[in-house]
């Protein structure tokens, strides 16, 4: 249990700087298992999807989990395991069509089956009904359909297993990725393969040999099981390039480090599972050269029942400082066959770290825990940690998140994080980060911003002064909403009835003070103030009259200078004014120059080192007032900074430099055009993956053959246009 330590009075301090690196938020953090309907003769009510518009579901995963892995799509019939593997109609066409008619914005999410057989017939179901009129019992796991007896002293063994070819079917990898052909291909339901993109690699593999014992009789050796990944996976990437491919969808925290009870010994070697498992990815995608894996997905099931341990759960993945009280199969992780004192989880940071080890920086592969739940029942402790969770989501960029377990607490911050956060994430600096955590989110024009925070705290409320750099704001009362001291029935209702309250929150001087109530999840929105620039601290500045002057003069005339005076009479060509200023190391840095255009709006000749010469627009002032000049890579040491007459009859002041954050780009997910051919979506893909990492060469259509023949290579792109 970690004990919550004594803060009584004292104030947490938050930093924020808006000016730092803005991370995309995946929308797809904010979804959900099993909201839909896959029988047409129960169909969601009107009243049902307006529900789901509301609490603003990106993601929708819909493959019933156990019940996927020997899904049969033709047949519309699902073996559920854990209900004796009777076999049940389950119609995907309907639930995809379903939620692409109602809610046309979302991702849904199906799976591929992998274990080699699929359901054929409802024929020789169990009869539950009979038995005890269908009551749950712990014998729901025997293996009874097809005919088996069962043992009436429960457990999991029948007296008799029943024959599982009466039910089940030969499934091979054409048959499972068969369903692209039938949702997106030519003659198909005509399903918008764009919203059909992530699908699940079956379903916690690692357990096969207990979850579907009617048909194994035992676990199947893991490089058995990788063959069987690779085959589906090529095949589905050959019927959809555009694919997202997430898996192996590992049962618990167990399942992450053992196959099959221990470690997996591959070329000699002994791995963990999920190392061994992103190895033999890498190594495939090396041999075919075709791409394996999108996305790592694992599910997480925590067996911790104090609010405690629970309310630091989300630390579990990535934070390489967090001892986990319940860490079991980490301890298989070290050198040894066990080692007690390895009780640092961060399962994604070593995920990371065998990505980056085996396939290279750039591999472009993302995480998702696509089922957990936890224990309790308490709304507000649920609450917190959901929000916990997804704030720590949204800042290591993780893909998809979509609990299975769903309970009350659970719908209010959906709606809270989804309604209302921004599309990108800024860090923030919390004082006590063990308990009080903040999710600032900004929107792509860095003009507002929400703020989520977090008070972990069982019962004792926070004190915060929030330290809000670069996003400048008026002082006065800003809006607050927050979710605090929620009763144990649902309290969601729709986008307008729900159990939000506002409050205020005061700002002074870009310093935010506010009060958090315990266990409490809070946003706060924020517009920054217009005509103000967010230079953050400043690096170096320069007086424009302590430059190099040709032509020009300096004066003292004008109020509101700094220094000695200001650079006037700027009004034939050649005059100008240079400057040289240094900066601690090479980098992106903003350029603020003072200035003053008594004589109205004029354009000035800048140029930064031995570049080239290019305008900046000034606009009629009446004062000096700072102007954003733009971002540009200064190299360490001393930069030269000029000014040369284009427009003329402008006065300069200074010039200063900040720090700037890289261009934040909010990229589509796929083309824009809806009929766009799937091999342009393989391209686009293409382009996707290499942005940031790599720059493609090209070359014009005239030079490229004499290019390629002096080099004895060929750029990537050809460039032309009808004349060629």
């Amino acid at each position: 249990m970690l004990g919550q330590l004594n803060y009584a009075q004292q104030v947490v301090s938050i930093e924020i700087d808006a000016g730092s690196e803005h991370k995309l938020i995946s929308p797809y953090i904010f979804g959900k298992n099993n909201c839909t309907s896959s029988d047409p003769g129960n169909p969601l009510s009107v009243q049902d999807w307006q529900r789901l518009r509301d609490l603003g579901i990106r993601i929708f995963r819909e493959n019933g989990g156990n019940n996927s892995t020997k899904y049969n799509w033709r047949r519309k019939l699902s073996s559920h395991p854990d209900w004796y593997n009777n076999v049940f109609p389950s119609d995907w066409d309907y639930e995809a069509t379903s939620i692409q008619n109602n809610i046309p914005s979302a991702q849904v999410m199906f799976g591929f089956q992998l274990i080699g057989k699929a359901a054929k017939s409802n024929s020789h179901n169990f009869s539950s009904w009979n038995f005890n009129q269908s009551q749950w019992w712990d014998g729901v796991e025997q293996n009874l359909c097809g005919g088996g007896q069962v043992d009436p002293g429960g457990g999991n063994q029948a007296l008799a297993d029943g024959a599982p070819d009466l039910y089940l079917e030969d499934w091979p990898a054409s048959s499972t990725v068969g369903i692209l052909d039938h949702w997106i291909g030519t003659g198909g339901v005509g399903l918008d393969s764009t919203l059909l993109r992530y699908w699940c690699m079956d379903n916690e593999p690692a357990i096969w040999g207990g979850k579907h014992d009617d048909m194994l009789d035992s676990q199947p050796p893991a490089e058995e099981y990788m063959q069987s990944f690779f085959e589906v996976a090529k095949q589905a990437r050959t019927r959809y390039p555009g694919i997202k491919i997430a898996g192996p969808a590992l049962a618990n925290e167990w399942q992450w480090y053992n196959w099959d009870g221990d470690k997996v010994e591959y070329m000699g070697e002994q791995y963990v599972f999920l190392e061994y498992f992103i190895l033999r990815i890498a190594e495939e995608q090396q041999a075919s050269g075709i791409r394996l894996l999108d996305v790592i997905d694992i599910h997480f099931y925590p067996t911790d029942s104090d609010p405690d341990d629970i309310l630091q759960l989300h630390r579990v993945y990535f934070d390489r400082t967090f001892d986990y009280p319940q860490a079991n199969g980490v301890k298989r992780s070290g050198p040894g066959v066990w080692d007690n004192s390895l009780t640092k989880k961060y399962i994604f940071g070593r995920c990371s770290d065998w990505l980056d080890e085996y396939m290279g920086p750039g591999h472009g592969v993302t995480f998702s825990v696509s089922e957990t739940g936890i224990n309790g029942d308490d709304p507000n402790v649920t609450a917190a940690w959901y929000a916990s969770t997804l704030g720590e989501f949204a800042r290591e960029g993780v893909e998809i998140f979509t609990p299975w377990d769903w309970k009350t607490g659970m719908y209010e911050v959906i709606h809270l994080f989804s309604r209302y956060g921004e599309e990108y994430f800024v860090d923030a600096l919390s004082s006590e980060e063990e308990f009080v955590s903040a999710h600032p989110t900004i929107d792509t024009t860095g003009d507002s911003m929400r703020i989520f925070l977090v008070n972990r705290h069982l019962n004792e409320s926070r004190q915060l002064e929030i330290d809000l750099q670069n996003f400048y704001l008026n002082n006065g009362a800003y809006k607050m909403l927050a979710l605090a001291d929620l009763p144990a029935g649902e309290t969601f209702v729709s986008h307008g009835e729900n159990a939000l309250t506002e409050t205020a929150v005061e700002v002074t001087d870009n310093i935010l003070s506010l009060t958090l109530s315990p266990l409490s999840v809070n946003v706060i929105f924020l517009d920054r103030t217009e005509n103000k620039i967010p230079p953050g601290d400043l690096i170096a500045e320069s007086e424009a009259e302590d430059g190099e002057l040709t032509g020009v003069i300096i004066d003292s005339v004008n109020p509101g200078y700094s220094g000695r005076g200001y650079v006037t009479g700027l009004d034939d060509t050649g005059d100008e004014l240079s400057v040289s200023i240094e900066v601690p190391e090479r980098g992106l840095y903003k350029l603020l120059i003072r200035y003053n255009g008594p004589n109205g709006n004029k354009d000035q000749d800048l140029k930064i080192n031995n570049g080239s010469w290019s305008q900046v627009s000034f606009p009629a002032t009446d004062s000096f007032m700072d102007l954003d000049a733009g971002t540009y890579l200064l190299e360490a040491g001393t930069n030269s900074f000029a000014i040369r007459s284009s427009w003329g009859w402008t006065d300069f002041d200074k010039f200063q430099i900040y720090p700037a954050a890289r261009n934040s780009y909010n990229i589509a997910s796929g083309p824009v055009d809806t009929a766009a051919t799937e091999a342009t979506k393989a391209l686009y893909d293409f382009l996707v993956l290499q942005f940031g990492n790599r720059i493609i060469s090209g070359q014009t259509h005239s030079y490229y053959t004499s290019l390629s023949s002096l080099t004895g290579k060929a750029p990537l792109l050809r460039a032309g246009d009808f004349q060629h």
